[in-house]
């Protein structure tokens, strides 16, 4: 039988080492699901439940792997239900190329059943490279470039393949006018290094600070150890941007741990107090967040030009890849002998731990949402992957997990969107088949997705060396963050309506597929749960009653925010008492001896 462009698609997806693709089937993608089927699924084809969680999939694998993500789907609505985690994904730098199929060339133009524009329909999202192949010839030359476009961008590409098309006998492009010929699949690694005397004036300020902050994102990742070495030989303290969570380990004494909206009182207290600022591989939204303007003077490194000063007026501006750059700029420093900055710095940051665990023993109705994080911390085996939801439990994420030893942890960061962790988490077990994964959702991610992706979970565990993969559910039946968000912001009472959410039971659901499921409401329970779960050998769900009236407020919360949240529990709160008592007794605990 004639090899098919089909065929040649998933082919060329193998030489480019691809091991899996998630994708949903339909009729625009026949031809190359056959071709799956007509290469005895390799790469394989992992079917999730939906088009939108085979987008997240294969970001997550991508951020996980730091290799590219691909994700398969029909035309029309197939397509239109990747877009989110195809944005996610292009917001958050992370290279994932679709597949999408398409009507039939010949019914193209005729409103056709399922016909969409997907060119218009992807252009935004897949700006990088963006191609409807519609001869053989064109195939490899469009394939390989949404590879390297995804590689050299950071970024989602995309290239529509017709349905009629896709059963086609393959050409390959000929020496000849009008066809475009392509290479063999190549992963070359360029390293980017400024000039000497960009890199000469970045180490003239550094040396002349004081008191000097290092922030750091995930451009930062592949360069931990020079961080470390800058922070020492400066005296520095380092904050980190919630995608570069994973960057430092948290038992670093002079680590403060996230920033922004959700971040700790240590990185507030350094961005507030310091002369200079070092920005490696961040490009945090939240200038307010960082130091006044003037106050401090600044250098930021960068692989994108594009970025540098956007967030903070930077005085050097390093367009360089993090790790040979601060390799270079390490010999230009001199070392600041003088540790008082430092010796403050860490004592904010023990202090702060010290206070976050006051915190999470602190008595909630039923469990204080903090503690579940709390408990979970030492029991994470150091080669553990954690995924986080957007919601309440981000903030918990954020604050009191504790990274340590090869740890990763990631999150939708710049799009925020719901439902990427337990996706995420299916996309890292594929990645990383014998490290544990533990997923942190809130109640309204798990019914939004979630719970549909359980039975991906139990679907494919048996492909995995290690079973583990938890799923923990901050169960508390309230979109908790935007409930926060109306009281802190708008001084809006919670709208029941709008909050509520129905009540389910999530172990239930799992254990009808076989997983192991375990149900807590005593926080006395907690430690031994997650000792249960983690232990398990199969995928679980830990689900966990919490109390939604524990404030995500942040530790240097304004006082507008306060004025605006206590405004709205005064104006007829459901549950305006046990509000009050709780943030009362939560921020009760920063003042006590011991705490903050």
């Amino acid at each position: 039988m004639a090899e098919t462009v089909a065929d040649q698609v998933v082919r060329r997806l193998g030489e480019w080492g691809v091991e899996q693709v998630f994708g949903y089937p339909g009729d625009g993608i026949n031809g190359i699901l056959a071709a799956f089927g007509r290469a005895d699924n390799q790469p394989r084809f992992v079917q999730s439940r939906h088009e939108e969680m085979s987008a997240f999939q294969a970001v997550g694998y991508a951020k996980f792997s730091g290799e590219v993500g691909v994700c398969l789907a029909t035309s029309g609505p197939g397509a239109i239900h990747l877009l989110n985690g195809l944005y996610d994904a292009k917001l958050d730098h992370v290279p994932v190329v679709a597949v999408v199929g398409q009507t039939a060339r010949s019914a193209m133009g005729g409103s056709y059943q399922q016909e969409v524009d997907l060119q218009p329909l992807l252009k935004d999202v897949a700006g990088a490279y963006l191609v409807e192949v519609n001869v053989a010839e064109q195939l490899p030359n469009a394939l390989d470039r949404a590879f390297r476009a995804a590689r050299a961008r950071q970024a989602p590409t995309a290239v529509i393949v017709p349905a009629d098309l896709q059963e086609e006998e393959y050409s390959p492009p000929e020496h000849e006018f009008k066809h475009v010929p392509s290479s063999p699949p190549s992963t070359p690694h360029s390293v980017l290094v400024p000039p000497e005397d960009e890199l000469a004036h970045a180490a003239a300020v550094l040396n002349a600070g004081r008191k000097v902050a290092i922030l750091i994102g995930q451009g930062a990742r592949n360069a931990a150890e020079e961080v470390r070495h800058v922070a020492d030989v400066t005296g520095a303290g380092v904050a980190k941007a919630l995608l570069g969570k994973d960057v430092l380990p948290d038992d670093l004494p002079y680590v403060t741990g996230a920033i922004g909206l959700l971040g700790t009182r240590p990185s507030y207290e350094l961005m507030r107090d310091c002369d200079t600022l070092l920005i490696v591989g961040s490009n945090l939204p939240y200038s307010q967040f960082l130091p006044e303007f003037g106050q401090a003077r600044a250098v930021q490194i960068d692989m994108d030009e594009s970025v540098l000063g956007m967030r903070y007026p930077t005085e050097v501006g390093l367009v360089g890849e993090a790790k040979a750059t601060l390799r270079a700029l390490l010999p230009l420093l001199d070392r600041h002998e003088e540790r008082s900055w430092r010796e403050t710095i860490e004592g904010n940051v023990a202090s702060w731990w010290e206070t976050m665990e006051q915190q999470a023993m602190l008595d909630a109705k039923p469990v204080n949402p903090i503690r579940v994080v709390h408990e979970l911390s030492p029991r994470l085996p150091e080669d553990a992957i954690v995924t986080a939801d957007s919601g309440s439990s981000t903030n918990w994420y954020a604050r009191n997990l504790r990274m340590r030893g090869r740890m990763r942890g990631s999150l939708s960061g710049s799009l925020a969107t719901m439902g990427p962790a337990v996706p995420y988490a299916i996309g890292a077990k594929f990645a990383f088949p014998d490290r544990p994964v533990v997923a942190l959702a809130g109640d309204g991610a798990m019914q939004m997705n979630g719970l549909a992706e359980l039975i991906t979970i139990a679907r494919y565990h048996r492909l995995w060396s290690d079973p583990r993969l938890v799923v923990c559910v901050f169960h508390n039946n309230d979109l908790n963050q935007v409930t926060w968000e109306l009281r802190a912001m708008g001084g809006a009472p919670k709208f029941e309506e709008s909050q509520s959410l129905p009540e389910v039971s999530y172990a239930d659901f799992a254990a009808s597929l076989g997983l192991e499921a375990v149900s807590v409401d005593d926080p006395a329970e907690l430690g031994a749960a997650w000792d249960r779960v983690l232990a398990a050998d199969r995928p679980a769900v830990l689900d966990v009653r919490c109390d939604p009236e524990v404030p995500p407020i942040p530790p240097h919360a304004t006082f507008e925010q306060v004025r605006s949240t206590t405004q709205a529990l005064l104006s007829g709160d459901p549950n305006a008492w046990h509000v009050l008592v709780q943030g009362a007794k939560t921020k009760a605990q920063e003042l006590l001896p011991g705490g903050r």
